[in-house]
């Protein structure tokens, strides 16, 4: 008997198309690629965040040993039984000696009580120049009279005790006071002087500028006429004072009308100028 021919049964064909996984192909790739790229860069945060972290740790290990130091430069470490201030204060001053010799000419660095901070070297520069201002003597001169028998012109004066007197910057010359720098002064005076209920003359009071090639001219003036003492001598006093702009080598003096009725007691007759 004859068996009906049946021919062979085709494969099946795949359902997906060459186009469909060259797509998946380049998405699986780019995929790859964009983790590479993605760990890459978290590496590289990774890597700079921990620099830093080193750093900031850096940064408080040097705020310690500071704090340590202060502690220990003050009572507080001293009485503290943690706290090695002997070797503390050697490391500090090891390493102060060789930052010293890295760069000579350097200011080494120094403590401060308190908040510790860094200023602006133009800060600095203020604060030094503040410094410098506060630290520098004043010009003045504070003189005393001095008592003469002969009838003067110009008074006299004396250095006191405890009056300032600059001899660099304010100089005494036969009861003239001169100037080295130029600037506004202030200048005063005061004169004591004897009344007498028989003589009721005018008593004044002058403090002139002395100019050499000029004549003298007159800064302050000061008198008195009031007489009602009964006694042999009634004590009274006139006093002026003012300020004056001065060139360098300017002087000044102090007259009066008579000045064989001066007192020249503590206190009582007194002739001095300063800078402003």
């Amino acid at each position: 008997m004859n068996e009906p021919y049946s021919p062979t049964t085709p494969r099946p064909i795949s359902s997906t198309s060459p186009s469909t996984m060259k797509m998946f192909m380049g998405f699986l790739a780019v995929f790859i690629v964009a983790q590479m790229i993605g760990t890459v860069l978290f590496c590289l945060y990774l890597h700079m965040k921990m620099d830093k972290m080193e750093e900031v740790l850096s940064l408080n290990e040097d705020y310690i040993f500071l704090r340590k130091v202060q502690k220990c430069q003050t009572g507080e470490g001293q009485k503290s039984t943690i706290l090695d201030c002997e070797k503390i204060l050697k490391g500090f001053q090891d390493l102060q000696c060789k930052d010293g010799g890295a760069s000579k000419g350097q200011p080494k660095f120094e403590m401060q009580r308190g908040h510790e901070h860094h200023e602006h070297p133009h800060s600095m520069h203020k604060n030094q120049t503040s410094v410098a201002v506060e630290t520098r003597q004043p010009i003045a001169v504070h003189l005393a009279g001095q008592e003469s028998d002969k009838t003067l012109s110009v008074l006299q004066w004396r250095t006191t005790m405890y009056g300032p007197t600059d001899n660099n910057l304010i100089s005494y010359q036969e009861g003239k006071l001169k100037v080295k720098e130029a600037g506004l002064y202030y200048i005063y005076s005061q004169v004591s002087f004897c009344t007498q209920a028989k003589t009721s003359a005018l008593f004044t009071l002058h403090i002139y500028l002395h100019l050499p090639m000029e004549e003298d001219r007159l800064l302050m003036k000061g008198l008195d006429t009031h007489n009602t003492s009964t006694s042999v001598c009634d004590l009274q006093s006139i006093r002026e004072g003012g300020v004056f702009k001065l060139r360098e080598g300017d002087m000044v003096f102090v007259n009066v009308t008579d000045s064989r009725r001066v007192i020249y007691k503590h206190g009582s007759t007194y002739f001095g100028m300063f800078k402003l």
